[in-house]
């Protein structure tokens, strides 16, 4: 029976004929890349990772985070580009490992996804209360905290996920116009900070460089590597884009060079003017400003994150609603999933039932631990990202590949074994969690997908 499972599928699995226009370029790629990328990385966990992880050697934390996402993004590029299919990781690992392997992927694709909704949404309150308080209207702790910080609901996150599930649900088609607005918008808000915080560096805030030791910086990396993870959004946008095999490893590698220098240098400078042990809140950069007495200029600050940590939230979405749908069209979860709208062309059963969940776990839990979650399931991703192209060089030799890696297969290995490496340097508590949520994924296969899907009665 498992030989069965793990028997190959077809590549040409997802090359059915789409109705997407092919409209974006490798320009509008790259900016939604850093549109995805961008975010809850450099407005929250920089200041998460340092107070709690590195101090403020978190720039070489995102430094080693950085190498193993370009391992694993070079890894994508190629499977893109000779893939394709919009499941991003699922179809891939469907492609290289078979069904099982590609459910418990996509399973764990689902649950990244969606917490990552989730934490930028906590992140995203948490700078609507500082825009509050820089104006003088500060918002009450019982409705921008959750239970576990001593308040009743974190109301502005909670609110927030409904908003742009109601958006996604309108049909709206997240633009590349108005994503390369909202970059343009978050990235003159990062120069801002920067011309600011170098202006006010205290040297003595850098010592002790690296308070929590080599291993500290280690599990940084491990922490702050969800601010890499956007990239893997756009594999999902193959069949909108225009060359897909030249503009989609063109984006992915770009928009990813582009954001560790950004991150190097934001988090470098925020450690510079703020004591790293202050920096453990859900909108670091702006408290960071408030406490050196720029209040307007934190104010700022607070009007860019949530323009960018918004972007965020509907690619993410965006994405989450691609996987599932992929899912439900090979009937691995109830096909009903995959139901379109007729009128707005939308998922829009999908998207009410994930908007609750998210909105949910936004209101009701705290930021780490959504944070550690999501790094886990996007790890075990790319891991397999990595090792499939491997599998696929040795199963497909004769595939297209218009993208291929560079010292074949090192750069894959070296993208599994960095990888694991940051998994192995997550709390057990996170593994804890990772594991029931795989088991309880492999029981929902074997009770519900396996009997269903598409792939299996096409065989018999």
């Amino acid at each position: 029976m498992l030989g069965r499972l793990l028997r190959k599928k077809p590549i040409t699995h997802h090359s059915h004929h789409s109705d997407l226009h092919r409209t974006l370029t490798a320009f509008d790629l790259t900016l939604m890349g850093i549109g995805a990328i961008i975010g809850a990385g450099v407005f929250v966990l920089t200041g998460v990772a340092a107070a709690t992880k590195a101090g403020p050697a978190v720039m070489l934390s995102f430094v080693l985070a950085g190498i193993a996402s370009m391992f694993a993004a070079l890894a994508y590029a190629e499977l893109a580009a000779s893939v394709g299919g919009t499941g991003s990781a699922y179809s891939y690992a469907f492609a290289g490992f078979g069904e099982l392997v590609a459910w418990i992927i996509g399973w764990n694709l689902i649950l990244e996804y969606a917490m990552s909704v989730a934490t930028v949404a906590i992140g995203w309150s948490g700078y609507v209360s500082n825009f509050f308080e820089s104006i003088g209207l500060p918002m009450p702790h019982a409705i921008t905290a959750n239970p576990f910080q001593g308040g009743d609901i974190n109301l502005p996150a909670f609110l927030i996920i409904f908003a742009i599930g109601a958006l996604l649900c309108v049909g709206i088609r997240q633009s590349a116009k108005f994503n390369n607005i909202i970059v343009a918008i978050k990235l003159s808000t990062i120069v801002f900070f920067i011309v600011i915080a170098s202006m006010n560096i205290n040297p003595a805030n850098w010592h002790p460089f690296m308070p929590f030791g080599p291993m500290g910086v280690v599990q940084g990396a491990a922490l702050v590597f969800f601010a890499y993870i956007g990239f893997d959004a756009l594999s999902t946008a193959v069949e909108e884009a225009i060359e897909p095999q030249h503009s989609i490893p063109i984006g992915i590698i770009f928009s990813l060079i582009g954001c560790t220098i950004i991150y190097i240098i934001v988090s470098g400078l925020l450690t510079g003017i703020a004591p790293y042990q202050d920096l453990n809140v859900g909108s670091p950069v702006a408290k960071a400003l408030l406490d050196i007495g720029y209040r307007s200029s934190a104010g700022i600050i607070a009007v860019g994150a949530i323009a960018g940590l918004t972007t965020v939230m509907l690619i993410m979405f965006y994405g989450l609603t691609r996987i599932i749908l992929a899912m439900a069209r090979d009937h691995l979860i109830p096909n009903s999933l995959a139901t379109i709208h007729p009128t707005t062309k939308t998922p829009i059963r999908t998207i009410f039932v994930c908007g609750i969940i998210i909105a949910l776990v936004a209101g009701f839990s705290p930021i780490d631990k959504a944070a550690e979650l999501v790094n886990i399931g996007t790890l075990a991703a790319f891991v397999f990202v990595c090792l499939g192209i491997v599998v696929l060089r040795i199963t497909h030799p004769d595939l297209e590949r218009p993208f291929r890696l560079p010292f074949n297969p090192l750069i894959p290995l070296l993208g599994t074994g960095s990888c694991i490496y940051l998994m192995l340097n997550l709390s057990e508590v996170t593994w804890m969690r990772f594991v029931i949520w795989s088991i309880v994924g492999i029981a929902l296969y074997f009770g519900y997908g396996y009997r269903h899907s598409i792939y299996r009665q096409k065989q018999h």
